[in-house]
């Protein structure tokens, strides 16, 4: 009975979860935008019509960001939603993955992350939170909101099986200065101190506990 139970716990542990893929280009595309400046940086992804989980671009909002916390403007986001609408996109296509970076090497999400996901994401059927260190670790959870509700976390891929295009750095550099107001980790006062010290005091113990844990990628 012990070593049955053994087998099955093994076979658990080796099933493969579902996977949030990625194109190169987006890919390529994401990372240049996570190192782009020393804040986090938020972005929606574009997935393909038929496959809902292969993101082949992502996109940036105006929004403002401290080293952990990003802040979509909300105005920025529904003229982004008309606009791909205007497109011939699918809300499906560039609204349900919400993606963002964290300096660092954990990807976990924070407190803050976890209540942006539960309210700003809870009218959809499903969404995914996706998450990059600086480090180069991942996290990503997909959630229905239909039912009782399920929530299940993904593996991450770069698939190169699917066609894709080349890097364009001056234009995703653009894209980032654009869209970007970064709030300097390093200054001490001035007009817009009030929000590090929120932002800090709402997160600091748990970074703390982050860097003094042993984390294992999954």
């Amino acid at each position: 009975m012990i070593a049955l139970t053994k087998k099955r716990r093994r076979r658990r542990r080796t099933t493969r979860r579902q996977s949030l893929r990625f194109t190169p280009t987006a890919w390529a595309k994401l990372l240049f935008l996570r190192d782009a400046g020393p804040t986090e940086v938020g972005m929606f992804g574009f997935t393909s019509a038929d496959e809902l989980l292969l993101i082949e671009d992502v996109a940036l909002v105006r929004q403002r960001c401290t080293p952990v916390t990003t802040v979509f403007d909300d105005e920025a986001v529904a003229d982004f939603i008309d606009e791909q609408v205007d497109l011939g996109r699918t809300p499906q296509q560039c609204c349900r993955i919400w993606l963002h970076t964290h300096p660092g090497d954990c990807p976990l999400p924070s407190r803050t992350d976890e209540a942006t996901f539960a309210e700003a994401f809870d009218g959809p059927d499903w969404s995914v939170m996706f998450i990059i260190a600086e480090g180069g670790r991942t996290y990503a959870r997909l959630k229905f909101n239909i039912g009782p509700g399920v929530s299940k976390r993904l593996d991450v891929a770069v698939d190169y099986t699917v066609p894709f295009e080349g890097s364009d750095h001056d234009r995703w550099q653009a894209e980032y200065e654009a869209a970007v107001e970064c709030i300097d980790p390093f200054q001490t006062r001035g007009a817009n101190h009030f929000l590090l010290d929120d932002a800090w005091s709402d997160d600091e113990a748990q970074i703390q506990r982050w860097h003094e844990s042993e984390w294992v990628a999954s």
